[in-house]
């Protein structure tokens, strides 16, 4: 378990350092500045979220369920909400319609962030 969430954290942390570069550069004269500001709150949770599994991978070595469960409450949490932060950042550019339902799926990846972060205290709890 440790050794993937290391490989899962460090290309998801790669993908956060091209988000933010692609933001800081090539967008900023395709999007609107709120659209930039939201695809930076993107970033921004996606490389807090790699940092947290990467200390989540301290745990791994324990085969413990809380550990497990955190590593994809993490990982579900990023992909919900900075992946849907994402998208909905180029919703005036891509002129798709139906990109506003994923509005409600912002807040489910923050609770997935929040459930991850109890579930690590937990495991941090339970850890001898």
């Amino acid at each position: 378990m440790n050794r993937t969430i290391i490989i899962t954290a460090a290309i998801l942390g790669a993908v956060a350092v091209i988000a933010g570069a692609f933001g800081a550069h090539a967008l900023k004269a395709i999007l609107s500045p709120q659209q930039i500001q939201i695809w930076g709150t993107a970033v921004q949770y996606h490389f807090y979220h790699v940092f947290a599994l990467l200390f989540l991978s301290t745990f791994a070595r324990d085969k413990n369920n809380l550990v497990f469960a955190s590593y994809w409450l993490f990982l579900l949490g990023i992909l919900f909400f900075s992946g849907s932060l994402y998208l909905l950042s180029f919703s005036g550019v891509l002129h798709w319609n139906w990109l506003h339902i994923l509005g409600p799926i912002t807040p489910v990846g923050g609770l997935l962030f929040i459930s991850g972060w109890i579930t690590l205290a937990l495991a941090a709890i339970r850890n001898k």
